[in-house]
């Protein structure tokens, strides 16, 4: 029975596994009506919620403290603030409860938790806020294959959207905005497997200013672009590697259409298509929880929690996986 505990970024969750069963899986997110992320805002957010979501994951989950066997938490990468606000919780409760700790890396997380949906060795478009990378497992280490150049596909959605006065988070707006739209040509940035968004975030921006084009119209392309330079960049990797699997994973995975590019894609190779359930691609802590099942042996007991710390800027690709 593992607990697990999300604080990456905006959300703070508990989630509660039980060999490889998700009991539970609660969030509180922290929101703006405009602007994005303040990261110490959502530090704070964390802390206020912390404690309830903690008891009403116990309840819903119909356990007692005492059944808890390990607590997880995420450690990285993400936003300092709100990693160590996490960490802190965890100490906390780890001690409390006199359990040992495992620090989670929650991008392998996110792929991880692929695993309920019966993929075996996919090929992951990771597509979140902070994070675009095109990662499959070789030689001990999940590789970063492809990556985004500049700023995180998610983060160049909300940008527009708060150029756009839509508020945070700006993706679910974007969509909804671009069932109205019709195709107007963007820069095309793929460079190999690695995509490059921050040029095409200053044309539409330019385009906006010019009041040539509806609103409608901007965001319908900005998704049939940037979707077409993942998808295409997720094919490569596929053909690179040989695997016949492609899981998709981060919050900017909930939109419709990239699943439906991804699936377009994958009938056309011949090759399987994977996506969790929406409460499994944003951030949540039932991912948390089911990689700590995973890396229960490297578990770190009560004496040694000075030795844990957060790494908001760990990569993929440096994280040693020992349970495969």
């Amino acid at each position: 029975m593992i607990l697990g505990i999300e604080s990456t970024a905006h959300t703070f969750g508990i989630g509660i596994v039980n060999n490889g069963k998700i009991l539970v899986n609660l969030r509180e997110m922290y929101t703006t009506e405009k602007g994005g992320i303040i990261p110490i805002d959502a530090a704070k957010h964390h802390v206020e919620v912390a404690d309830d979501v903690f008891d009403r994951a116990l309840e819903e989950a119909r356990i007692s403290c005492d059944e808890i066997k390990a607590i997880a938490f995420s450690s990285a990468p993400g936003l300092a603030p709100c990693l160590i606000k996490g960490m802190e919780f965890a100490k906390k409760k780890a001690f409390d409860l006199n359990v040992p700790l495992i620090p989670v890396n929650h991008c392998v997380a996110h792929l991880e938790i692929g695993r309920i949906t019966g993929a075996k060795d996919p090929v992951l478009l990771y597509a979140s806020g902070a994070n675009t990378q095109i990662i499959a497992y070789s030689g001990g280490k999940y590789r970063v294959f492809g990556e985004t150049l500049d700023i995180g596909v998610g983060n160049f959605i909300d940008n527009f959207a708060r150029y756009l006065g839509l508020g945070f988070p700006g993706g679910p707006k974007v969509q909804e905005l671009a069932k109205k739209g019709k195709y107007i040509e963007l820069p095309y940035k793929l460079k190999g497997m690695d995509v490059a968004f921050s040029g095409i975030l200053t044309k539409l921006k330019q385009m906006k200013e010019s009041g040539k084009y509806p609103v409608e119209d901007l965001a319908f392309s900005l998704q049939e672009t940037v979707f077409a330079m993942l998808v295409e960049a997720a094919e490569r990797a596929l053909a690179h590697t040989g695997k016949k699997e492609l899981l998709l994973g981060g919050g900017v995975a909930c939109n419709s259409r990239l699943q439906e590019m991804c699936k377009i894609m994958c009938k056309e190779r011949g090759c399987k298509f994977f996506v969790p359930e929406r409460s499994l691609l944003t951030d949540n802590a039932a991912m948390i929880a089911f990689q700590g099942e995973l890396q229960i042996d490297d578990a770190v007991p009560q004496e040694r929690f000075n030795e844990i710390d957060i790494h908001p800027r760990q990569r993929t690709d440096e994280v040693e996986i020992k349970y495969r």
